[in-house]
């Protein structure tokens, strides 16, 4: 059934592109549980699987090894190089930049931007349409890069959806 949905997901994307290009508008929603600024109008209310896109900290974890009763030196600690340095290179990878606190989110799309409430959150995080970089589609995911902040990866059946409704708001020529 989900590939059926992310089937659907596509078509319903193309639709969409070509009422826009064609002079269509898009048609409001009404959202009572989020705060809209004055003038600003919701356009979709859906739920997404949501990432972010970055890098962190690397933190080695202590070094290994294990005491040794010599029976020339006495008792010493022999270290143990070889998981020290696979426990390093898991430290390093876990690190790296990658896409991060996947969880599903409530997902508003508004004339002003994007608002995300996270599964469980009470706070509606703003992602304005002002401060977009880009826009990269993909099937059946939406990435969306802003000036100020790691980016956004929306996915799920509404993000190919979402990916042509914000390319439009965020470039009405187009």
């Amino acid at each position: 059934m989900q590939d059926a949905v992310r089937l659907d997901a596509v078509p319903a994307a193309s639709a969409l592109a070509a009422h826009l290009h064609g002079g269509g508008e898009l048609v409001p929603v009404q959202v009572d549980d989020l705060p809209l600024a004055d003038g600003e109008v919701a356009f979709a209310d859906v739920t997404c699987s949501v990432a972010r896109f970055y890098g962190s900290e690397v933190v080695c974890p202590p070094s290994t090894g294990y005491f040794e009763n010599h029976p020339t030196f006495g008792r010493r600690w022999v270290a143990n190089n070889r998981l020290d340095a696979r426990r390093r290179q898991e430290a390093e990878d876990a690190a790296a930049p990658q896409w991060r606190d996947h969880t599903a989110a409530r997902v508003v799309l508004t004339s002003t931007g994007l608002r995300l409430r996270p599964h469980r959150s009470p706070t509606w995080l703003p992602f304005d349409h002002a401060l977009l970089t880009g826009v990269t589609a993909g099937r059946p995911e939406v990435v969306l890069s802003y000036s100020v902040c790691a980016p956004v990866l929306l996915a799920g059946p509404a993000a190919p959806w979402l990916g042509v409704a914000i390319e439009h708001l965020r470039c009405p020529a187009m």
